[in-house]
């Protein structure tokens, strides 16, 4: 019943910017942390930003001053704004939700693809 739903991804042209939205259907975020992965072609996936209930927020190291997560709990959704995109941005982004003990639940995905 409870699903995490990602939306806002497609293609994009190098430099352009896409928001990513992940809202929660059937539930709330409550106090769990959030984020995001993606895994590109060949690659395995990776963490690309997490958010806590407080705010505090973590970026691999690639995406750093390009992107910007944040929640809304309000209206039990995250975001993920992505700017100045590049062509090893393109992946499927999935939404996760943190439900303690190292457990996460995952969306289905939304493909971005970067190319000119």
């Amino acid at each position: 019943q409870v699903q995490l739903v990602e939306s806002g991804g497609g293609l994009v042209q190098p430099g352009g910017s896409l928001r990513l939205s992940c809202a929660a259907s059937g539930s709330i975020f409550t106090f769990n942390a959030m984020g995001w992965y993606r895994q590109a072609p060949g690659k395995e996936r990776e963490s690309v930003a997490d958010i806590t209930r407080g705010g505090k927020t973590n970026y691999v190291d690639s995406v750093k001053g390009r992107f910007t997560i944040s929640r809304d709990d309000a209206k039990n959704t995250v975001y993920l704004q992505m700017n100045n995109l590049k062509p090893e941005d393109t992946a499927v982004y999935y939404c996760t939700e943190n439900l303690g003990y190292g457990i996460k639940r995952w969306g289905k995905g939304t493909l971005v693809t970067v190319s000119s």
